[in-house]
């Protein structure tokens, strides 16, 4: 996600300054190089030796005759992005009136001008947060394209985001955005339909791959809607679903004024007509089975010109998964589709081949970089 990224790292005087030395390490695992800025406070909270462990450059803790911030986030500097991880309501405040009295206040202005991209995780209590100039504040910089990583409101405080919000945001900012300004519709995961009112019909799909691709297609700029049983995201505006009747709902509405389409989820193939009562245990039971619509017909049917991806999950050899891919391909006039075996259900690693009409490319790696990788092949598909 941050792959060869350079990302200049502010750290202000909030007690979350305890969490940058994750944070550091986190960010460095996508893949980016990070060097540190502190102030007089978070250097009372959090020694820069822990950070420099961390980021494994040297901390800039003053501004000197080597004009560290000008090296750092000037016009010809170093960052890729700066990134304000923790931002105090301070350093809030004085970043939207351009005061220039801390290192990293100075960094963000210099920033700022020489339009490197800026990311900003405020971290106060949460009347601090709801004060009405750093609400000003952070509209203002909102105006000037700066992106902020809303706060988890717990325990009347503004408690810093989390460090897998503040890596993705970081990567919209800071990356390429091959899908900016376009509109992805990602299923995701297993729907349930119900026998009574406790048992259900169901699947093992754990829905990692589909929230792989929304969160991929986020950090390349995408404007993204979830359609999933399953919690809301930072990336994506979801639509909670639990059936496949509710899904294909969910999908018809949300693709109407879509550019794209990734059918990830596993739809149930069959409902019942479910009991109101529950079904007492220990009885022999027949369950009479009804198909349920397919999800990417109906939607070829309805949208003739949207590109869509589809997945098909298979047993079996590689022969016989491909035949079943290329055939979905075909059927339903697909843009590609990703075909893996249905043993990877509920995995982190996958293997799965991407398939298109002359081509079929095979990966193998955890789900998060076969998201990054549908993403790029989405990309390409709509630049065409």
């Amino acid at each position: 996600m941050l792959e060869g990224t350079n990302v200049a790292l502010g750290v202000t005087g909030s007690i979350a300054a305890v969490r940058v030395v994750e944070l550091a390490h986190e960010l460095r695992r996508r893949g980016a190089s990070v060097r540190a800025v502190m102030t007089e406070s978070a250097r009372s909270i959090i020694h820069p030796w822990a950070v420099e462990f961390a980021t494994d450059n040297p901390v800039v803790t003053e501004i000197t005759g080597a004009v560290e911030h000008v090296e750092l986030c000037g016009r010809d500097g170093w960052a890729d992005v700066f990134l304000v991880a923790p931002a105090t309501a301070n350093t809030v405040g004085k970043m939207a009136a351009a005061i220039d009295d801390t290192p990293v206040t100075t960094t963000a202005t210099t920033a700022l001008g020489a339009d490197v991209p800026v990311v900003v995780a405020p971290a106060m209590h949460e009347p601090m947060y709801d004060h009405p100039g750093v609400l000003d504040s952070i509209e203002t910089m909102e105006d000037w394209g700066v992106q902020f990583v809303d706060p988890r409101i717990e325990e009347e405080k503004a408690k810093i985001a989390t460090d897998e919000a503040i890596a993705l945001e970081t990567a919209r900012a800071a990356g390429e955005s091959p899908l900016a300004g376009e509109r992805i519709v990602v299923t995701s995961g297993a729907t349930s339909e119900p026998v009574d009112p406790v048992r259900v019909l169901t699947n093992r799909a754990s829905g990692k791959t589909g929230r792989a691709v929304a969160k991929a297609c986020y950090a390349r700029g995408a404007d993204v809607e979830l359609v999933h049983d399953g919690p809301d995201v930072p990336y994506a505006t979801v639509h909670d679903v639990t059936t496949s009747d509710e899904m294909l709902e969910a999908v018809l509405e949300a693709v109407a004024d879509a550019d794209a389409l990734v059918s990830a989820a596993a739809i149930s193939d069959y409902t019942v007509e479910a009991s109101s009562a529950k079904l007492r245990s220990g009885q022999d039971l027949t369950l009479d089975l009804d198909t349920t619509p397919k999800l990417i017909d109906t939607v070829r049917e309805q949208f003739a010109d949207l590109p869509i991806v589809g997945f098909k999950a298979e047993t079996g050899d590689d022969s016989s998964m491909l035949e079943h891919a290329h055939d979905l391909r075909e059927r339903v006039d697909l843009a590609f589709v990703v075909a893996n075996d249905a043993d990877v259900m509920g995995a982190e690693e996958t293997r799965a081949y991407v398939v298109r009409a002359d081509d079929e490319i095979l990966f193998e790696g955890t789900k998060r970089d076969l998201g990054h990788q549908v993403a790029i092949e989405l990309g390409s598909e709509l630049a065409e």
